[in-house]
């Protein structure tokens, strides 16, 4: 192999010399500064953005995020709208019932992103057994082991730490219970109130009866 290296060197500086007059350390000496020169005068004639470097590009602005609105104490059904299928609304996602403006995150969060099914939900539960299941996509953490949990909490020290709160899903089981000892309380005044009625009504027919009776005995007593 060397020997057909040596071969074809000796061949070509013997071309050199006989077609240029040059030997091959001048010949190479000047093709050198011809396509120096010609890189010089080349720069002279090109238009300014053929030699712009590609990290000074000018690329338009992107428009900024607005503030974040605190809408307070929400339901699930009104959590729905901010699931960013309206572009003109901020992008919202609960964690065990708060809620986070994720919208400089829309990428992962937003329509066509990775974690899309997760916006404008409670997706505790999902997010803890990192599951994309319709069944999962929920609030409800109960029957979650302690990794599962653990993992629930690594989420929401994220969010903490990385998105702004904006409000709390109200809940449902509260409301209801409320209601119940409203319509507790409700009856038992209205048993109460009928049972002190009905004693009156008791205590009130006995002073009748006792009245008439001693009538009764004073008119006998005439009669004798």
């Amino acid at each position: 192999m060397m020997v057909v290296v040596v071969q074809l060197w000796e061949t070509l500086k013997e071309t050199i010399t006989a077609y240029t007059g040059l030997s091959p350390a001048a010949f190479f000496t000047v093709v050198a500064l011809a396509f120096a020169i010609y890189q010089v005068v080349s720069g002279f004639f090109a238009s300014p953005e053929e030699h712009r470097p590609r990290s000074t590009e000018v690329y338009p602005p992107s428009e900024p995020l607005p503030p974040p609105v605190q809408l307070g104490e929400i339901t699930e059904e009104e959590l729905k709208q901010y699931d960013g299928s309206d572009s003109k609304k901020p992008l919202l996602m609960a964690i065990k019932g708060q809620i986070y403006d994720v919208s400089q995150s829309r990428m992962f969060y937003g329509p066509g992103g990775p974690y899309a099914l997760f916006a404008g939900k409670d997706a505790s539960r999902a997010l803890a057994k990192m599951s994309f299941e319709e069944n999962d996509l929920t609030g409800d953490i109960s029957g979650l082991g302690p990794f599962e949990l653990d993992a629930l909490q690594d989420w929401e020290y994220k969010f903490m730490s990385k998105y702004v709160k904006v409000g709390t899903i109200q809940k449902k089981d509260e409301e209801g219970k409320e209601k119940t000892e409203d319509s507790t309380n409700t009856g038992e005044e209205a048993s109460a109130t009928t049972v002190g009625e009905t004693s009156r009504s008791v205590e009130e027919k006995t002073i009748e009866t006792t009245e008439k009776k001693d009538v009764a005995d004073g008119d006998a007593a005439k009669e004798e």
